[in-house]
């Protein structure tokens, strides 16, 4: 008669063997030891070799990427402790459906901080011409976001085992009505995508609107623009008005130099030689009037009681022009008056030929009285 040898570890797994709620948590706790021990030592060796690198992007990804891979490995260790519970199948199937959707949370969060995180390296080494610049990064990682929202939404649904016919019927009709009753916001949000891709301004440019309102833009958004004028004071403007209107960006161009003309009239008979010489001097010695391009005068007009000069020079920023034109007037005149320049202005000699008659008897009779 034969007999069976027994292991002396058999004792220990009866137990579990016969007890499937018993077995499935174990294994849920073993893979909650397991998979905590696992990503520490994991990430712990990946964080030595990120140190090595100068770059700071990988480590700024393997940081966000430790939550969705502990999640992976502890929701595949929770999912066959659940399953060998031999619960109910509805349960089960609910559990399981739960840790999955969890999944497709973690991993989408994950995808849309990563995106951000490559758009904001890409702009760093864009070219000029390059689609995706600074002005145009906020552009780019909305419908990022969007767009790996909408794959997790999908995902979710697949899960749930969730008919999206009928939900997308649902949304095209909901769709038109709610186009119609926010016909304006969608207006202003079209014009602000438009706004991002085509760039007519970035944020720190100084603009003039149709409406003659001036400032240096502080913020653009997919709704509207904000703008803080000289006053101090901030005027947010509509994306559909910006996108209808014509925009001078006086900082736009190949420089953000902006140019001040000085008009200056002077009576017949000066020495245009000498005014000449005096506002070029006025120009170069001012601090705020850049050098390059230099300074020059035109003799513009033969005007009808002045002379019309006007001196063109440079200051390196918009937001510089105001204090520069004052400083230039006020040299201006204190240099012709020391030189006995005159600065002609409009004025009427008006003769009287002859006081009407009934003027001159009521002004006799009150001199008699």
């Amino acid at each position: 008669m034969e007999t069976t040898s027994q292991s002396p570890f058999q004792p220990l797994f009866d137990p579990f063997l016969g007890n499937p709620v018993l077995l499935g948590s174990t294994i849920i706790l073993l893979t909650l030891i397991g998979a905590s021990l696992v990503s520490w030592i994991l990430f712990k060796l990946i964080k030595k070799l990120t140190e090595r690198t100068s770059d700071q992007l990988d480590d700024q990804v393997f940081r966000i990427l430790r939550t969705p891979v502990y999640y992976s490995l502890l929701a595949s260790g929770i999912g066959a402790g659940i399953q060998v519970m031999e619960l109910s199948t509805g349960i089960t199937t609910l559990l399981i459906k739960c840790l999955k959707s969890g999944g497709v949370i973690f991993w989408t969060i994950f995808f849309i901080r990563l995106a951000s995180l490559l758009l904001s390296r890409v702009t760093h080494f864009s070219k000029k011409r390059a689609i995706i610049q600074p002005r145009t990064v906020t552009l780019f990682d909305n419908l990022a976001k969007v767009a790996i929202f909408g794959l997790g939404a999908y995902l979710l649904f697949i899960i749930w085992d969730i008919d999206m016919t009928a939900w997308l019927a649902s949304a095209g009709i909901a769709g038109i009505a709610v186009g119609f009753a926010a016909k304006d916001t969608l207006a202003n949000l079209f014009s602000g995508v438009f706004i991002l891709a085509d760039a007519p301004y970035k944020i720190g440019d100084y603009v003039v609107f149709e409406n003659g309102d001036r400032g240096k833009v502080t913020n653009i958004g997919l709704r509207s623009t904000r703008m803080l004028t000289r006053d101090d004071v901030e005027i947010t403007i509509p994306n559909s008005i910006i996108g209808n209107s014509r925009i001078i960006n006086q900082s736009g161009g190949p420089y953000e130099r902006f140019r001040l003309r000085v008009k200056v009239g002077v009576a017949y008979g000066t020495d245009i030689d000498k005014v000449r010489d005096i506002l070029l001097n006025i120009a170069n010695d001012e601090e705020l009037v850049s050098t390059r391009p230099e300074p020059r005068v035109r003799f513009r007009l033969f005007g009808a009681s002045s002379a019309d000069l006007e001196l063109l020079c440079w200051v390196p920023s918009p937001e510089l022009a105001g204090r520069a034109l004052d400083r230039l007037n006020d040299a201006i005149y204190k240099a012709f008056g020391e030189n006995n320049i005159e600065i002609p202005y409009a004025k009427q000699d008006l003769y009287i030929k002859q006081l009407p008659e009934i003027t001159t008897n009521h002004t006799i009779e009150a001199q008699e009285k």
